[in-house]
């Protein structure tokens, strides 16, 4: 058996993600169902009740870093090699491949392809503040 982590062995074969691209996927992860709760409310604890797709993660990624890096979310997302939703795929199963992460037999890579554009999903959202608020 390896001494060394599935994690580092994957980083060394695949050096397009940065080490804190795996862990924004696993932080959004949680954060899909502990805070967005976009799965369905499970009958049993089973792994399988907690499932979300892709489409689903990739919203959660969008929000989780708009909520932890406002503006820079897309630069920081950049610097780790996320550039599209695509990325996130990758990722996702780069760690199913390691056994870090599950997949159901519906899910499919292409889930993650073009969910949204990363130019358009991370920029600032501006409110306009009415005359007499000023």
């Amino acid at each position: 058996m390896s001494a060394i982590h599935p994690i580092s062995e994957l980083l060394d074969r695949d050096r397009r993600y940065k080490l804190e691209a795996y862990q924004f996927i696993r932080e959004s992860l949680a954060y899909a169902h502990d805070v967005l709760r976009l799965h369905e409310l499970p009958a049993t604890d089973s792994p399988e009740a907690r499932h979300i797709t892709g489409q689903q993660l990739c919203e959660a990624c969008r929000v989780y870093a708009l909520e932890q890096y406002g503006y820079m979310a897309k630069l920081v997302l950049n610097r780790w090699g996320l550039h599209e939703t695509s990325d996130f795929g990758e990722i996702v199963y780069n760690l199913i491949a390691i056994e870090q992460m599950k997949k159901s037999d519906s899910d499919r890579r292409e889930d993650f392809d073009d969910v949204y554009d990363f130019d358009s999903a991370f920029e600032p959202q501006f409110t306009a503040i009415a005359a007499d608020e000023v």
